[in-house]
């Protein structure tokens, strides 16, 4: 069964892994066809578990030793990454001027927090749900580089890791038709 494995702390912050040596550690762990997708840490492998938590506790436990810090990881199935983008929520005239990412997450996310979650919506800023990802329209996004995010983890109460939306219909085009 093919996976997408989305790295949290892959060059970023200091932390340079090398898609070489991102593929040798996932092939450490008995994965099948291991491919990287742009120096981000997206990892796309075949495996026998089919859990995506299992999956998610192997990686994680494996590029903690080997890279000595954390990397929180979202494992998502060909058809799950195919639904993010049939479900893409926003009107495209909406995004011309803006950037849109999905925010992949541990867990889905409660009413309660989906409340709390479009409570952060502005007149820049809108947001989504999906199953375990959350979509984010972030417009004017250039005249607003290095802003600081909305805190959309703390509300959630929940790890996440982004992409822009451009590079998950490249995954989804690429690897999980």
């Amino acid at each position: 069964m093919r996976h997408i494995a989305f790295l949290r702390a892959i060059n970023v912050g200091g932390h340079v892994v090398k898609m070489d040596q991102l593929r040798t550690l996932f092939e450490q762990l008995s994965f099948a066809d291991v491919q990287t997708f742009i120096a981000s840490g997206n990892v796309v492998f075949g495996a026998l578990r089919k859990a995506p938590d299992e999956l998610e506790h192997v990686i994680e436990t494996h590029l903690k030793k080997a890279l000595g810090y954390e990397v929180t990881t979202f494992v998502r199935s060909r058809a799950e990454i195919l639904d993010v983008v049939k479900r893409f929520p926003f009107d495209e005239r909406e995004i011309a001027d803006a950037q849109v990412y999905v925010l992949f997450l541990k867990r889905a996310v409660s009413p309660a927090e989906r409340k709390a979650l479009h409570g952060l919506t502005t007149a820049l800023d809108a947001f989504e749900t999906g199953s375990r990802e959350v979509y984010w329209l972030r417009r004017k996004a250039k005249e607003r580089a290095g802003e600081p995010p909305p805190p959309i983890e703390r509300v959630l109460k929940v790890a996440a890791t982004s992409r822009n939306i451009t590079t998950v219909r490249k995954i989804a085009a690429k690897f999980c038709q």
